[in-house]
């Protein structure tokens, strides 16, 4: 029962007094104001595309087509203009955990992955190009971009760039 003692630490780290437990605490109310139930409904349909993109991403796992879902870069057809405004600005990939993803608004074509209690959405895996950053994992053809970090993506050469910047300043 190694959790309760580190609660306790980082309770007491967090605090600086040992007034009490973090266990004997009740959680705070959460704010009436916090209850938002559109967003609620868009993340839980982000939620339902995902599982379909994790299934056929299984697939490929089983299959030795992929080792990790880093690999991968789906394209994900919706065949509702309602789901596709929704996914509208969401970084699909991020979401996914994938290098790349795609919403195509269209039927997909056959041979597909669905899944029955999920209409309207379905997943053609596809391969990640480029080559994989040795930071974030991802394969994207922009590793190798930039001459100071060749072995990164432009993301993570600019967070190695702001970090070295800090670390230069103290």
């Amino acid at each position: 029962p190694i959790l309760p003692f580190t609660c306790e630490e980082a309770f007491l780290a967090r605090t600086g007094s040992a007034d009490g437990s973090v266990h004997l605490r009740t959680f705070p109310e959460t704010p009436a104001a916090w209850k938002n139930e559109e967003l609620a409904e868009t993340w839980r349909k982000i939620r339902l595309v995902r599982r379909v993109v994790l299934g056929a991403l299984e697939v490929e796992r089983t299959a030795k087509r992929i080792g990790s879902s880093l690999e991968a870069a789906p394209q994900i057809h919706v065949t509702s203009a309602d789901l596709a405004a929704a996914l509208e600005g969401v970084d699909l990939a991020e979401v996914c955990i994938t290098s790349g993803a795609t919403l195509i608004l269209a039927e997909p074509p056959e041979g597909a992955f669905m899944l029955d209690d999920v209409p309207g959405v379905a997943v053609v895996p596809a391969l990640a190009q480029g080559r994989k950053c040795a930071r974030s994992w991802k394969v994207l053809e922009e590793v190798g971009s930039d001459p100071d970090y060749p072995n990164v993506t432009l993301r993570d050469a600019r967070a190695l760039r702001e970090l070295a910047a800090r670390a230069a300043a103290e």
